[in-house]
């Protein structure tokens, strides 16, 4: 039976963000602008915090591999949108589009376990700053990555697969401008209430878990930070923390609210998914180059680098 539909309706038709034709190419010269934006910025950050050796620590370890996931979760995003906002067929196959949900479930999840590590991090350099360099070391960071992939991962194939099962008849539109589980779900003719229960589940179980671990974290760096008698040291402490403050802040909390919420096909879940899938990768770049002072002096370091070897040229 699944076969039999799955042969039937061979593709998606994705609305996407406006039917207006002038309002469409406004809308792809914004987001090509910013996905441009956004592969210039992870990837500064990435070249940076890899070839400048005052970088070398877990703190920007972590972050590079944040740039990294960002970098990948729009790149699986922007071109199909940016490719639906200047063709007339606006449509997906459905295995690519149950590809494009595999993937943009996969790194988001990997996405929130790097969050809740580098708020450990934080933890622990703040909390035991005698001890950061035993209790963070090349190999830890290293699994907490590898483990943060493998669960996302996991998560992302168990909730695609039974949603690779799922019928789909007659309805075809996807009011949206990508492929997200929970829009898939409203197009099923077969019984979700298995695949809407595991995905609930693992969201609560996956963003619930991380999120313990970043209030866990911040509460005691809170904690930690009041102790501290001098002005001066306490701003210093919470300077190191705000960046990632922020961009758990933002990513969090649209991500939550976009597969927490019924699909309705609303403007609040166009508004939620580019946040979290579009807005959030660009905007991390920014506030971690922009509020953190090693960030900043390395990129002049850099470019500075960067003119010295073309003058001698």
């Amino acid at each position: 039976m699944a076969l039999r539909n799955h042969s039937t309706i061979t593709e998606f038709i994705l609305l996407g963000l406006s039917v207006d034709s002038h309002i469409q190419v406004l809308l792809f010269v914004l987001f090509l602008a910013i996905y441009l934006l956004t592969i210039m910025g992870n990837l500064m950050i990435m070249i940076v915090t890899m070839t400048d050796t005052h970088l070398h620590t877990p703190m920007y370890f972590f972050l590079s591999h944040l740039s990294f996931l960002d970098l990948c979760l729009t790149s699986v995003i922007v071109p199909k949108m940016l490719e639906n906002l200047v063709s007339h067929k606006k449509s997906v196959s459905v295995e690519g589009c149950l590809t494009q949900a595999f993937f943009v479930f996969s790194i988001a999840g990997t996405e929130l376990f790097v969050l809740s590590a580098m708020a450990y991090d934080r933890y622990t350099a703040i909390c035991y700053p005698l001890l950061y360099g035993q209790l963070m070391s090349k190999q830890l960071c290293g699994g907490l990555v590898w483990v943060s992939w493998a669960l996302g991962f996991l998560d992302a194939l168990i909730n695609t697969l039974m949603a690779w099962n799922l019928d789909f008849c007659e309805v075809q539109v996807i009011p949206h401008f990508s492929c997200e589980l929970p829009s898939l779900f409203s197009l099923s003719c077969s019984d979700i209430s298995t695949n809407f229960t595991v995905l609930v589940c693992s969201a609560i179980i996956h963003a619930s878990g991380t999120l313990l671990l970043v209030f866990f974290s911040y509460t005691r760096i809170v904690s930690t930070i009041l102790s501290i008698s001098s002005t001066s040291g306490r701003s210093k402490a919470f300077s190191t923390c705000s960046s990632h403050l922020t961009a758990v802040s933002f990513f969090y909390g649209s991500a939550f609210l976009r597969y927490f919420m019924p699909t309705s096909g609303s403007p609040l879940e166009l508004i939620f998914s580019i946040q979290y899938s579009v807005v959030t990768p660009l905007i991390n770049p920014l506030i971690y180059s922009l509020k953190n002072k090693e960030v900043k002096s390395a990129l002049k370091r850099m470019l500075q680098k960067g003119l010295k070897q073309l003058r001698e040229r």
